[in-house]
């Protein structure tokens, strides 16, 4: 690639004047390639709807549960419901911007190139980087603007001016400086690379607005960029996981103070008993009361004593996985999130009940293991071990 023969065009992702101006440049220039920030999961879905094909849009959640993939779908979904939502209010689909690159460059027969990490990976690089902190400030948000909505008129064009993002991207940078470096300072590296790569001479890329100024800087040095297995790597290295530690440290704490009085001859009968059912009782009302089925929250309850002895598995994960039998998910739920006016819409919405029955059989579940048994079981029990 000839870097005087790029030409990067900085977009909003939802806005007609968009468009224009990329199908206005690509016809004018005709390079001899466009790369356009999607990776082939996005790109493939939009040649879809381009070319009218209807795919299966069942979104495969037993598989997303069962790989404990919960907190990027959930990202996922946010990000696209604000798309959804934003391109409601002002009447453009998320991605036309996209969409008119590739017809321009269909129409002139100009190849394309897709620069952007998979969605997948950045994601998961994000909740990586995120602080737990960070985690709940992101979901109460979410919740606040599931709920309250926001009544501000969006000018779409000024989100394109430079002072406007500058002052988006200030904001973010405090709200959360992990998941500020991922999708921001990583992708315009990874960017950057991909249009390094390209060979062919004359190049225009269509980038989000928000990325342009970092991918000069990274062509500008680009010895600067990271290796691209650096920019893909999901394993979260040079972090102690505080929260893994602390919650498969309480089965080795509830099974050594079981242990301890086992091994000096107490009856522990009514304390096991006790554990069981408290457990049945709190996953299945957790359950339930987030609006589960009957079978779902029976589940919950049942799976509850057992999950809480291995770190990774979770009652709210079989009450979810049975609750997705009533209540199938499809990608169509994603959308209609975007025209959510009330909790009433919200309520009826596949994805938002069955993400509650996950997280409230869980609830239920950390609420017995952090109030209702230590104090009526572990801490009787570890007195009468030590003869407190």
């Amino acid at each position: 690639m000839l870097k005087e023969n790029l030409t990067i065009i900085g977009t909003a992702h939802v806005s007609n004047e968009s468009v224009k101006e990329v199908k206005d440049a690509i016809y004018e220039i005709q390079p001899d390639i466009v790369g356009i920030e999607l990776d082939y999961g996005r790109y493939h879905k939009l040649k879809n709807e381009m070319n009218g094909i209807e795919t299966d849009d069942t979104i495969p959640m037993r598989k997303i549960i069962k790989e404990n993939k919960v907190g990027v779908f959930f990202a996922s979904t946010i990000l696209g419901y604000i798309q959804n939502k934003i391109g409601k209010d002002v009447d453009v689909k998320p991605g036309s911007e996209m969409i008119g690159a590739i017809e321009a460059a269909e129409d002139l027969d100009i190849k394309i190139a897709l620069l952007d990490r998979d969605i997948n990976i950045t994601l998961q690089r994000t909740l990586n980087q995120m602080s737990l902190w960070e985690k709940l400030k992101f979901v109460f948000g979410t919740l606040k603007a599931f709920l309250i909505g926001d009544e501000e008129e969006i000018d779409i064009e000024e989100l394109k001016q430079e002072d406007t993002i500058e002052e988006v991207m200030k904001y973010f940078k405090e709200e959360s400086p992990g998941a500020y470096e991922v999708l921001v300072h990583e992708r315009d590296a990874y960017l950057a690379q991909s249009i390094l790569n390209i060979r062919e001479d004359t190049v225009v890329a269509v980038v989000g607005a928000g990325h342009k100024e970092g991918i000069e800087k990274y062509l500008d040095n680009p010895q600067t960029i990271p290796s691209r297995n650096e920019l893909t790597d999901i394993s979260s290295k040079g972090k102690i996981p505080w929260l893994k530690i602390i919650l498969g440290s309480i089965p080795v704490i509830f099974i050594l103070i079981f242990l301890l009085a086992f091994i000096n001859g107490i009856n522990i009968t009514n304390e096991i008993l006790l554990y069981f059912i408290v457990y049945f009782i709190m996953g299945f009302l957790g359950s339930i009361c987030s609006g589960s089925k009957i079978v779902s929250g029976l589940v919950g309850g049942i799976a509850a004593p057992f999950t809480v002895m291995h770190p990774i598995l979770a009652a709210g994960m079989f009450s979810a996985l049975v609750e997705l039998h009533y209540r199938p998910v499809r990608k169509r739920d994603i959308h209609k999130l975007g025209e959510i006016e009330s909790f009433k819409d919200l309520w009826h919405n596949n994805i938002f009940r069955v993400l509650l029955v996950f997280i409230g059989t869980d609830i239920g579940v950390s609420i017995a293991t952090f109030f209702i048994l230590p104090a009526n079981v572990f801490i009787p029990l570890f007195g009468k071990v030590f003869g407190f």
